[in-house]
């Protein structure tokens, strides 16, 4: 049962995931750098899962040896975000996004070469359809102009190992026994802070915004994005585990695809449906066999 809970809290948090492009995008268009959509992003979550944690009861009191498995941990989550921004701003956010799927395959490498998890056909096999998938859903998005692809590739390559350490470290270290509030609080406030100081060493600082429009971007990254993704990924990792939370990951793009369509009016082509069936034929053969091995 906590295997299946855990698989619903991770396809929550892949899908709402998939609504950070977007959203960090818009903030970069209307001339946000960096430090600033990430630091509102970090900040802003971190005041709503704070307000959660007080209202629900959580105890956020930690010991050096946790505070310091947490500090590495938002080390990780931090630097993953960063990358993916840089990505974005220097190559397609479909090709960043088809690297950064690559993540998956990561954490099943290191789960059974460094951990001793048992090799899947299955898991495998559904890793293999959901990169393909993902890479058919962003097929759209490969122009781009402006920038440097160097710098972009390398930033998304980055993204990939960072967000794999994560994911890992979450499951592997001191952080399992963490309340799962008081971890992603902790997580999101100190990178809340990473970025806020790095915005300070740049010339222009941190914007104090005023402007509704832009708040609207900033909410929308900060809580469906952020917020709630984050509090479920680390529900996710710790029931069903690092392999299949990152696998269904998959969800990320497919939740991409659908905004597009239904609330941007883009086309849904013939390799956007092969996506889809590929994302959900990856997600439905771990569903099934976690049910097979519960039967």
């Amino acid at each position: 049962m906590n295997q299946l809970k855990g698989i619903i809290y991770a396809a929550v948090s892949s899908a709402t995931f998939g609504l950070a492009p977007f959203f960090s995008i818009s903030l970069l268009a209307i001339g946000f750098s960096s430090f600033e959509v990430l630091t509102y992003r970090w900040g802003v979550a971190t005041v709503v899962l704070v307000l959660f944690g007080l209202l629900s009861g959580c105890n956020f009191r930690l010991g050096t040896k946790d505070f310091m498995t947490v500090f590495v941990l938002s080390l990780f989550r931090a630097i993953t975000s960063f990358s993916l921004v840089i990505a974005y701003q220097n190559i397609a956010s479909g090709v960043a996004s088809i690297i950064h799927f690559m993540y998956p395959l990561a954490v099943a490498i290191v789960m059974i070469t460094f951990y001793g998890e048992k090799k899947s056909v299955v898991t495998f096999t559904a890793i293999l359809l959901s990169l393909i998938g993902a890479s058919l859903l962003s097929s759209g998005d490969i122009e781009f102009s402006g920038g440097d692809t160097g710098v972009g590739l390398i930033a998304a390559c980055i993204s990939v190992f960072s967000y794999a350490g994560y994911i890992i470290g979450v499951r592997k270290s001191r952080a399992v026994h963490i309340d799962s509030t008081a971890l992603t609080c902790y997580v999101m406030g100190l990178g809340a802070l990473f970025f806020f100081l790095g915005g300070l060493c740049r010339e222009g600082g941190i914007r104090l915004e005023t402007d509704g429009i832009a708040w609207l971007y900033i909410l929308g990254l900060a809580l469906p994005a952020t917020a709630i993704s984050n509090i479920t990924l680390v529900k996710a990792i710790k029931l069903a585990g690092p392999t299949l939370t990152s696998l269904l990951g998959a969800l990320e793009p497919l939740t991409a695809v659908l905004i597009g369509v239904f609330v941007f009016k883009e086309l849904f082509t013939v390799y956007s449906a092969m996506g889809v069936t590929l994302v959900v034929a990856s997600v439905s053969l771990v569903v099934f066999q976690e049910k097979r091995k519960q039967a």
